[in-house]
């Protein structure tokens, strides 16, 4: 079963981060920039939150609100569940789904060193699955 840490090897560990002071309209435009979903929010290098288009569209558009002046610690989701790099993607997918989670911060020695998103976990595990069906075909055709 491939792990958070393979996936980041594979993906790469870069993780966009915004302080909990910026405008929200700042972390829309670095979300839009970096074509991602979601931002680290970080203060003094440690974790604060993570902010997520969601968090934008539920906190910001359908309350009325200007993203040009609520601050991101405002909207941003401040109880961040994240994993480490040795927990596998099963692990993953059950917690974003319990959660009802996107996005999954990666913390290892209490420093974050990436982040993995649904889309990575749902790539890893068609393909440990496509990896299954292949072995079951040669062992089955003899080939």
């Amino acid at each position: 079963m491939e792990t958070v840490r393979q996936i980041l090897d594979k993906k790469g560990k870069q993780v966009w981060t915004i302080s909990p002071d910026d405008k929200v309209l700042d972390a829309l435009k670095q979300m839009a920039e970096k074509e991602i979903g979601a931002l680290v929010v970080v203060d003094n290098e440690k974790v604060e939150g993570i902010i997520s288009e969601r968090d934008y569209a539920r906190k910001v558009v359908l309350q009325g609100r200007s993203s040009r002046d609520a601050l991101v610690r405002d909207i941003m989701s401040s109880k961040v569940f994240y994993v480490t790099p040795a927990q596998n993607v099963e692990e993953c997918m059950g917690l974003m789904i319990e959660k009802r989670i996107r996005h999954l911060p990666v913390i290892e020695n209490d420093k974050l060193s990436g982040i993995i998103s649904i889309g990575d976990v749902v790539k890893a595990v068609i393909g440990e699955k496509e990896l299954m069906i292949d072995q079951l075909i040669h062992y089955i055709t003899g080939r």
